[in-house]
């Protein structure tokens, strides 16, 4: 129905034929849709293809309210969000209605005086799915007031009594009747609070002050929180978890390749404007996603509290603004990324991690600077057998070779040049690894990426100061 020829009183919405749907058969009808036409139910979602998506699926399908349950950085307010685009666009509404009320069927007592007053010329107005869409962020101190409602003393003292469901001030969730609310991190949520839940997910009704108003509301409602084991976290009363229908776990990238493709779908790393072009190599964003995966696993790193992929997408723009800073400082007008610059990810690391509590003595710092050394380490294992290149190892040691963050890519060239066993060793990993023309800036990667490599396999040892880096035995 074209907004042109939305109806406008009750009269034209019942000669339209528009029929009225509880929202969660609107959302099934939708979904159903969707499912039928393939279409995309959570773009830009990725790695949730076999898992995620069908519990969501099958819990819209079952008419269930859902709870999103999975550490930090794990989209699942993304995927929240997403979901009122399977409301309708646009439904009508008794025009003026605190809680958008169905226009055949009103439910608030107002609503029911004025059906009564004016019948078919009852003014309509229709409501977008944006509307109808509401959120919270649980906190300790939101009250039942902000969520279901409270007695407004100024309507009271116009006469009114306590009772009479017109002295009630409606809360967000009243105020998204007909639609979907979501409550982010419920464990938050103090257990009284949750308890002021039960009657909105069970029954549909409430209660304001110890009176029962019995409006019972069309909601879909869904919820978000991390695992209760959570550090320092509430949790979720179980007659609530009880009531909600279907509990949708999610995860991290299962596997690099995820991770990485998530990293460039949500980071700011394809500039604009004047700045200079700016390259980052495969095996370098690879590193990227592989710091974000050793934490995930690193027993120094507090497990349920989660690496969330915020820190890859931090990390690789960061990386992407140390190579543009170069670049402008050597006058170049394109540049690629190198292992250097990676130590510009600590500042975008820092907060992103919790350690174990049991550690002593050991910095985030210290912790982060490991986690790097790691993630080189195992994506340059398997580009370079070092067995193969003893002497030539042994002749980079005795040299002792100097790299630095403003170091030109033509000092790189002339580097290898200079040192046969190098260039050697470099040409070989240029071809294993790919992506790599043999260009300048592409050879300073390799070098760097060489280099960082045989330090993290403990085949070099490494002093750093100021950005200056010498690698020797």
């Amino acid at each position: 129905m074209k907004p042109t020829a939305r109806p406008s009183t009750l009269a034209e919405l019942r000669q339209s034929g528009w029929k009225p749907l509880p929202v969660k058969d609107e959302v099934r009808k939708n979904l159903l849709a969707r499912l039928r036409s393939g279409q995309t139910l959570f773009p830009g979602i990725i790695g949730y293809d076999e898992t995620v998506i069908p519990q969501v699926e099958n819990a819209l399908l079952s008419r269930h309210d859902l709870l999103f349950l999975g550490l930090r950085g794990q989209a699942k307010s993304r995927m929240i969000r997403a979901l009122a685009g399977l409301l309708d666009e646009a439904i009508p509404a008794v025009q003026g209605c605190e809680i958008h009320d169905d226009p055949y069927r009103p439910l608030c007592r107002s609503c029911h005086e004025r059906a009564a007053q004016e019948g078919d010329e009852l003014p309509i107005v229709w409501v977008s799915r944006a509307e109808r869409y509401g959120e919270k962020l649980a906190t300790p101190d939101v009250t039942i007031a902000d969520l279901i409602g409270e007695t407004d003393l100024v309507k009271v003292a116009e006469g009114r009594y306590l009772s009479d469901e017109r002295t009630m001030h409606f809360g967000l969730i009243p105020r998204c009747h007909r639609g979907i609310f979501a409550i982010n991190e419920l464990p938050d949520l103090a257990p009284k609070i949750q308890v002021g839940l039960f009657n909105i997910l069970e029954e549909r009704d409430f209660q304001i002050r110890g009176y029962s108003v019995r409006l019972p509301l069309d909601i879909l409602m869904v919820f978000s929180a991390n695992p209760e084991d959570y550090t320092n976290r509430g949790r979720i009363v179980t007659p609530l978890k009880d009531r909600i229908g279907s509990v949708i776990v999610t995860h991290y990238p299962r596997t690099r390749p995820e991770g990485v493709r998530i990293m460039e779908e949500n980071a700011w790393w394809e500039r604009d404007g004047d700045a200079p072009k700016v390259e980052i190599p495969p095996f370098l964003k690879d590193i990227v996603e592989e710091i974000a995966r050793q934490a995930r696993s690193s027993g120094e790193v507090s497990r349920s509290s989660g690496v969330s992929v915020r820190m890859s997408v931090a990390n690789l723009e960061n990386l992407v603004s140390s190579v543009e800073r170069r670049a402008i400082k050597l006058g170049e007008s394109s540049a690629v990324g190198r292992l250097g610059d990676l130590r510009h990810a600590l500042a975008s690391s820092r907060g992103k991690i919790e350690l174990e509590v049991s550690l002593e003595g050991r910095s985030e710092e210290d912790v982060l600077q490991g986690l790097i050394l790691k993630a080189v380490r195992e994506v340059f294992q398997p580009h370079l057998d070092v067995t193969e290149f003893e002497t030539e190892i042994e002749v980079l040691g005795a040299l002792g070779l100097e790299v630095a963050e403003d170091m030109p890519a033509e000092k790189y060239v002339q580097m290898c040049r200079k040192v046969k066993e190098l260039d050697r060793m470099v040409r070989h990993l240029m071809r294993k690894v790919g992506g790599l023309d043999g260009g300048p800036a592409h050879l300073a990667a390799a070098v760097e990426f060489l280099l960082e490599g045989l330090h993290a396999s403990k085949k070099l040892n490494k002093n750093e100061v100021q950005g200056r880096s010498v690698y020797q035995s």
